[in-house]
């Protein structure tokens, strides 16, 4: 069993941040350097980072608006995935908008991924409608889903 360490982002994440976003998503859907400093300006974001030693493997975006929250991404290190760190990942982050008295949470995820699908529902995400077009490279469909705490 692999010790991770999760705990909010903090601006010296942000270079290791910006190196993960690039290995996880391609194109135009990898936030620039700009975007991700940019997070720590909002209170209402809150964002967990897991670090495995002094690696980051992952992490994870909520941004709230009133009693509602917007995951805005799960990120694993390619090489680290099937570990149980995006797991713990929405673990905390419900865990979190519970005690901020966050109503409910969604997201959208590529409706072909199919293993993000079965991690959201195991933690009692549903389906609730789809967004046409919504990812670039390649061009597809969102899913989106939603939780009630």
């Amino acid at each position: 069993m692999h010790k991770y360490e999760i705990r909010p982002m903090e601006k010296r994440d942000c270079k290791a941040l910006y190196e993960l976003e690039q290995q996880c998503f391609l194109g135009s859907s990898a936030w620039d350097y700009n975007s991700i400093l940019e997070i720590l300006n909002y209170d209402t974001n809150i964002y967990f980072v897991c670090y495995e030693k002094e690696e980051l493997v992952g992490y994870i975006g909520l941004m709230v608006a009133a009693d509602e929250g917007n995951i805005t991404n799960v990120a694993v290190c390619p090489s680290k995935r099937r570990r149980g760190i995006a797991d713990a990942l929405i673990e905390k982050t419900i865990e979190i908008a519970k005690r901020k008295n966050i109503s409910q949470i969604f997201l959208e995820v590529r409706k072909t991924n199919a293993p993000a699908i079965s991690l959201y529902e195991k933690h009692g995400f549903s389906y609730i409608g789809c967004r046409k077009n919504y990812y670039d490279e390649p061009r597809e469909d969102a899913n989106i889903m939603c939780i009630l705490l």
